[in-house]
């Protein structure tokens, strides 16, 4: 018997179910849900089905949103709209003319609903109060045996909808499961098809694989299926790319990246996630043989480039492909902490999401020669200036500007940056503190 954890979403769940029980009609806790109750996991949202027509859910609950209503699917919202659960009505579908979506759906009954669903284990539906399982398709043994397995035919479940190829994948690595070897062989043959997915769904889907336990063997997962090849080349190609064994002893670029999501902590933003796969992008692309060395000048800010157009492709927002950028654009500046000047650390020291800058540094090194010596000595210099006052220390207010300059007699032009630059540098490196050193180094640098 399953009992439900006692939260906010499992009330909600419990009380949409009641409505429509005392409606008449039939309903279960179905999918995801049921799958994690059984793995000892608590679920992060919950779906019921139901034998309730979409008008007939809509009329017994206030608050509704029709997000899929042909396809039978309702929206329940909690009185204060933090929380929602998605009632879908039991359902056949008719044939899948373009790889994503049914041509007609048919409402139907439990047994027909779960035939229609991708993998066994979440085929399977629970009644709540009598904490039963019900089960068509043998989902309580794959989950026992640790096996993703698709519901019926293989090759039908996937052309149903090309994004359960990737599904599958993002399953088995997120729980540790194999497989099924008739499903693998459909999957590995149908792969190249999974291109007829939107960016936003394949995005979606590698978003959750990548960020969380299991993106490691995720995307060895898609390597080895040919899924990578049809969704981003880029990497694929990253594993014919040997390394100098000095610098990377691991291996070549697709063993680098993989041993980077390996000691990524989990679960991690997309943001940080994004940049360990692509810090090294361009890496294939900029290889040179240089005697007996490799190398890859350039790779940093043609990665940058090179991302953004991958995430463009992908339907990734603006604000996460300009961090993704910088993440690249910057993780070979680490290189030259040792030796840079005071006021150059500091100014990289106070990059907006600085905390990713330097854990990117961290996992490429791990993941490489394993030499933290810069990581500590960063942490060490933020340590410092902590206690100098890091607002203060890193950013110090400039106590003159563009007006004081012309007061000085100075005629506005490019000469204003480049001497309130300057200004920063002597005040970053504790040369300068006051108004009156501030306004004798200007004269002195404009030669008044």
């Amino acid at each position: 018997m399953i009992s439900l954890p006692d939260n906010r979403y499992t009330t909600l769940a419990r009380r949409v179910i009641a409505a429509l029980r005392g409606a008449g009609h039939e309903a279960l806790l179905a999918g995801g849900c049921v799958r994690d109750l059984l793995l000892g996991r608590e679920p992060k949202d919950y779906d019921v089905a139901t034998s309730a027509l979409p008008d007939a859910v809509e009329a017994l609950f206030a608050r509704t949103v029709p997000v899929g209503k042909s396809f039978g699917v309702i929206r329940v919202l909690d009185d204060d709209d933090n929380i929602a659960v998605e009632v879908a009505t039991f359902r056949h579908d008719g044939p899948y003319l373009d790889g994503r979506h049914p041509s007609a759906v048919t409402f139907t009954d439990a047994r027909q609903d779960a035939a229609r669903r991708d993998f066994t284990i979440n085929a399977m539906f629970l009644d709540p109060e009598a904490g039963q399982v019900i089960d068509h398709h043998g989902g309580q043994a794959d989950l026992k045996r640790g096996v993703i397995r698709a519901v019926g035919e293989p090759r039908a479940r996937f052309e149903e909808d090309k994004l359960r190829l990737l599904r599958a994948v993002r399953f088995a690595a997120g729980l540790g499961f194999d497989i099924e070897p008739a499903t693998w062989a459909a999957l590995c043959d149908m792969a190249p098809q999974v291109a007829v997915c939107s960016g936003e769904r394949i995005r979606d889907e590698l978003s959750k694989m990548i960020t969380n336990v299991g993106a490691a063997r995720g995307l060895r997962l898609m390597q080895r299926s040919g899924l990578m090849q049809a969704i981003l080349p880029e990497v694929a190609v990253m594993e014919a790319t040997p390394q100098s064994p000095e610098h990377h002893p691991e291996g070549d670029v697709f063993t680098h990246t993989l041993l980077g999501m390996d000691v990524m902590f989990k679960p991690a933003t997309v943001t940080l996630a994004l940049g360990v796969l692509f810090h090294d992008i361009a890496k294939p692309p900029t290889m040179r043989h240089e005697g007996e060395r490799i190398t890859f000048h350039g790779h940093d800010k043609l990665g940058g480039e090179m991302a953004v157009k991958v995430m463009q492709r992908l339907r990734y927002p603006g604000e996460v492909m300009e961090r993704v950028k910088s993440l690249i654009d910057d993780h070979l500046k680490f290189i030259n902490v040792p030796k840079m000047k005071t006021a150059t650390l500091k100014r990289l020291l106070r990059k907006p999401h600085f905390d990713e800058d330097l854990e990117l540094h961290r996992i490429d090194c791990l993941a490489g020669p394993n030499r933290l010596g810069t990581y500590h000595l960063v942490k060490q210099r933020l340590a410092e200036f902590e206690r100098q006052g890091a607002e203060r220390a890193l950013r110090p207010k400039v106590p003159i500007d563009g007006r004081d300059l012309i007061a000085m007699g100075l005629q506005p032009g490019p000469k204003f940056k480049e001497l309130l630059h300057a200004l920063e540098d002597e005040m970053l490196e504790g040369r300068v503190s006051t108004r009156d050193e501030a306004v004798a180094f200007v004269k002195s640098q404009a030669g008044l």
